[in-house]
């Protein structure tokens, strides 16, 4: 299929690349496309800065206060019965299964072909954003839609993609607003990621999407709250004028992942209503957000080991109810959670346990009204789907159960005290782990690591490092070799020292010299400890990024 390269509007200069060039650069950083981002900066940049200083505003109300509560300026919105969201397209009508993954060329080959519904293509968590990733990720997906990809693996095994009617349609994440991409400026000013990962996959493949009957779809990240989706809307509306797009092309399912989000789940969807196509419920970021929120509130929102807080913790269980509750009364799609475990080929009873935990979360979403899934294998996608088809049958989705039984006040959202679980020494010690481990493979590249039998992403590490960080501020104390230890400074750096080693024992002076462990070790420290709280790790981790 041969699709004629977009125009766009080009009223002053393009934005400016600052890399060495890649092969193939030139197809997705076209000057049209330069012009387009360029555009895309002048007009939404500026807007997008205000929203971040409202967010530090907001914050600093919730360190005043210590709670949260629904908008009362948008009340009207939440009692008018009579608005919805525009109808699903017919490729995201049923998204029972939705697989997820960064766009490496394996990933894509393997993602489309894996038989989920949906592939949350991602440039966001599961990306660490080399210049290299940013750029050959949105040639990948280019490829793939002119079905001229193919990957042979170090075995000399190859993957090429199967009809196109077996294929997952593909949902882009972007970065979240926080993130900017130092290799392109306009006017001097480094764009926006999440501007430049929408920008460029809308501008070189909405077209070639209508002419494969689905269209450019996205899932948008870190939301806090309506002005934010407003944002977005905006550039939507626009990006389809400039290009020629029917309005409402576009679709977008917004994460809750934070709990500002939370309180404006149906303003969210307002503002979205003619490109909104659902809710989806952002576990780890979710723990982080309420983490970074309420800091300051010492003991009173302390969470324990972060495994211990499951779906079905009080809080938890009113964050999911409320957000299908929201969904299916705006004829939205509910999707839930990440499956994390990572099934093993080589060990039966890894398997085991990653079936069943998956199993038991997929039955739970199901039974509870959501309309689909994530999992982050390909092996978990008949699990996942059988959990589901048990409960659909052959409907697409149940967005008819409306869940009037769920009534959620805005208490209940944050009733952290509700847990009956505490911080654990060995819980430190595995934050210390995941998050020295994680650092490492994203400071070379790579956002998406099993470890532990989990599949980590950006969203883990940041529960595990606010945790270390909240541990300490708060003087949790923990059981250790039957004497009760405080969480201190000095104790995270013994623990983080101590894993250093055992790493470096572990994989061999040589690889550990070949790695960035210090870096990452060193890192975690700082984003742990630093008492000002770096509200996202990936900011100076960015900075440190080849």
């Amino acid at each position: 299929m041969s699709v004629p390269a977009p125009s766009a509007p080009t009223p002053s200069a393009p934005a400016v690349v600052h890399a060495e060039p890649l092969p193939r650069q030139e197809e997705v950083l076209s000057d049209a496309a330069l012009a387009f981002l360029a555009e895309l900066h002048r007009r939404f940049a500026p807007r997008r800065a205000e929203l971040l200083e409202r967010r530090a505003a907001r914050r600093a109300e919730i360190a005043r206060t210590g709670t949260l509560d629904f908008l009362p300026e948008t009340a009207h919105i939440r009692a008018d019965d009579g608005w919805r969201v525009a109808p699903a397209p017919a490729a995201l009508e049923d998204r029972r299964v939705e697989i997820t993954g960064p766009t490496d060329r394996k990933m894509t080959v393997n993602a489309l072909n894996s038989g989920a519904r949906v592939w949350l293509a991602d440039f966001e968590d599961a990306t660490a954003p080399t210049w290299e990733n940013v750029v050959l990720g949105q040639l990948n997906l280019i490829d793939a839609y002119e079905r001229r990809i193919d990957f042979t693996d170090p075995r000399g095994k190859s993957y090429a993609l199967r009809p196109a009617e077996e294929l997952a349609t593909v949902v882009v994440r972007p970065r979240g607003w926080h993130l900017n991409e130092r290799h392109l400026t306009v006017d001097g000013e480094p764009v926006p990621g999440a501007l430049v990962d929408f920008g460029l996959y809308f501008f070189h493949n909405a077209r070639r999407l209508i002419d494969l009957g689905k269209g450019p779809y996205f899932y948008l990240p870190k939301t806090e709250s309506h002005l934010e989706a407003r944002l977005w809307n905006d550039v939507f509306v626009f990006a389809q004028d400039a290009l020629g797009i029917p309005q409402g092309t576009v679709r977008a399912t917004v994460l809750i992942e934070t709990i500002t989000a939370a309180y404006e789940m149906e303003e969210i969807l307002y503002e979205l209503r003619d490109h909104a196509s659902g809710l989806n419920a952002g576990r780890w970021d979710y723990l982080f957000s309420i983490i970074k929120n309420f800091r300051d509130r010492g003991a009173e929102f302390v969470l324990p080991d972060r495994n211990a807080v499951t779906m079905t913790a009080p809080f938890m269980r009113a964050y999911t109810e409320l957000l299908v509750r929201t969904c299916h009364r705006r004829g939205a799609h509910a999707i839930g959670g990440m499956a994390a475990f990572i099934p093993s080929r080589r060990d039966g009873e890894v398997n085991k346990v990653a079936f069943e935990k998956v199993r038991a979360d997929k039955d739970r979403e199901a039974h509870d009204g959501f309309d689909g899934s994530w999992v982050a294998h390909p092996d978990l996608v008949p699990i996942a789907q059988a959990c589901f088809d048990a409960v659909l049958g052959d409907a697409p989705h149940q967005k008819h159960r409306l869940r009037e039984d769920v009534h959620v006040t805005a208490a209940e959202l944050i009733a952290i005290d509700s847990l009956d679980a505490a911080p654990t020494f060995d819980g430190l010690r595995n934050a210390v782990q995941v998050g020295i481990r994680y650092i490492e493979a994203w400071l070379r590249g790579h956002g998406a690591v099993t470890i532990f039998n989990l599949m980590e992403d950006a969203a883990t590490a940041e529960i595990s490092r606010s945790q270390i960080w909240q541990w300490v501020n708060a003087g949790v104390e923990f059981e250790r070799d039957g004497h009760t230890v405080r969480a201190t400074p000095d104790l995270a750096r013994e623990v983080a020292a101590a894993e250093l080693a055992a790493i470096r024992t572990d994989i061999g002076p040589e690889a550990f010299a070949e790695g960035r462990w210090q870096q990452a070790h060193d890192l975690l420290l700082t984003v742990a400890l630093d008492p000002a709280y770096p509200e996202f790790l990936t900011l100076p981790a960015y900075e440190l990024l080849t």
